[in-house]
């Protein structure tokens, strides 16, 4: 029997996986909509999304016929070509956002990368070697490239890695007036995520970022927003910018842009774009048409207005019942977040037991996650069924009643 076609339990990844994840004990081996199922045929309902990926569930038909569609055409050509569903999918995105240029790669790092590297050119071109720092805020999350998890706010991930990258700076979060402290005009850029994802899945104030482009303004810096996480209609709007009206310079998106499907992209002004010439930054498969077309049915689907405020409707479904919950046992101090990116903020009580609640919901059938050790996240698809999000939570309160009785 060969290697594909032999079986494969849990335990054949401490194996042969490199030991830098600590994945559940089960295998998801299908999914429709947002119910998947493991190897023995269990049924968990997902209020996960592949952290905030699966943008409409699993295996939706519009995302399964664009990619067979493609698959049986072109599948990859590399950036000495350009493809079809490239440029059909940059045109859909300059055309429902601020930006007149994309550039596409393969995760929400690689985003990050880019946008950081031009920020830095651009400085370069029109300011000199001198302007080259980077405000980002304490407890961020950009990627785990060297650079970008440098620019993240958060040591834990950075350490151990050898000199850290110079010129980067964290502030407290929400907090304008250590922005404005730290800002001055040797800085390139500010980078901030619309929601804190990672971070605890926490807004932003609308004042912090209307104050944030002032300063970046003042100072001749770039305004960067990391919509990783918040992208694709994930906050009620396509992008969580257009939630706050706070526009900026340069905006990174990937998870949810492919459904499920490896892509990302980088979004600026044609002004900006013009400093990465050809030769200054690229990559293999950045682009790719398999990416790209189920991209392009991606945006089709999501950028409408029966699913965004359907977003927002969802959102009040989760937040009164999480609330409820929160409170009939005990659990939360807070329910947070935007659109379909929900954080339920642990009490004293439940501090750092987030993997607990975690662990309790797998045993009900439910998939959850979180955002550090005192925040439970969910990200569910965008079109999950109102009656998906009834029994979901009535699996969630069961983990929370067995938990709370123990």
């Amino acid at each position: 029997m060969s290697v594909e076609q032999a079986a494969v339990q849990r335990a054949d990844f401490d194996q042969v996986m490199v030991p830098n994840y600590a994945p559940a004990a089960f295998i998801p081996v299908r999914g429709a909509g947002s119910h998947v199922w493991d190897q023995s045929g269990r049924e968990l309902i997902d209020f996960a999304g592949g952290i905030a990926v699966n943008v409409l569930g699993h295996a939706h038909p519009k995302l399964v016929a664009a990619l067979t569609e493609q698959a049986n055409k072109l599948w990859h050509v590399s950036n000495v070509f350009t493809n079809e569903p490239a440029l059909r999918l940059a045109h859909k995105l300059v055309n429902a956002t601020f930006a007149e240029r994309a550039f596409f790669c393969n995760s929400g790092a690689e985003a990050n990368e880019a946008a950081f590297k031009l920020a830095r050119r651009v400085a370069f071109d029109r300011f000199g070697s001198e302007k080259y720092e980077i405000i980002a805020a304490l407890n961020s999350f950009h990627g785990r490239t060297l650079f970008t998890v440098n620019v993240g706010g958060q040591s834990k991930y950075s350490d151990g890695f050898g000199p850290k990258i110079t010129g980067i700076t964290h502030v407290p979060y929400n907090d304008l007036a250590a922005l404005k402290a730290a800002i001055s005009d040797k800085t390139c850029a500010v980078v901030l995520e619309p929601i804190q994802g990672e971070g605890g899945v926490l807004p932003a104030e609308l004042g912090y970022l209307q104050g944030a482009r002032d300063l970046c303004d003042a100072h001749d810096a770039l305004l960067v927003f990391d919509e990783v996480q918040t992208g694709m209609g994930r906050s009620g709007h396509l992008f969580a910018y257009m939630h706050y009206g706070v526009v900026p310079d340069i905006l990174t998106s990937a998870k949810s842009l492919g459904g499920g499907f490896p892509i990302a992209a980088m979004l600026t002004t044609e002004a900006l774009a013009k400093h990465l010439v050809v030769g200054t930054h690229g990559t293999t498969y950045g682009g790719n048409p398999l990416a790209c077309a189920v991209a392009e049915a991606v945006i089709d689907t999501v950028n409408t207005p029966e699913v965004l405020e359907g977003v927002k409707a969802k959102h009040r479904k989760f937040k009164t019942r999480l609330e409820q919950i929160g409170e009939k046992y005990g659990l939360f101090t807070q329910v947070r977040g935007l659109g379909l990116l929900i954080g339920c903020v642990l009490n004293d009580a439940w501090k750092g037991k987030a993997k607990d609640i975690f662990n309790a919901a797998e045993q009900e059938g439910l998939m959850i996650l979180q955002a550090g050790p005192d925040v439970i996240r969910f990200a569910p698809s965008l079109v999950v069924e109102d009656a998906d999000i009834d029994a979901g939570l009535d699996r969630f309160e069961r983990a929370a009643a067995k938990l709370t009785q123990a």
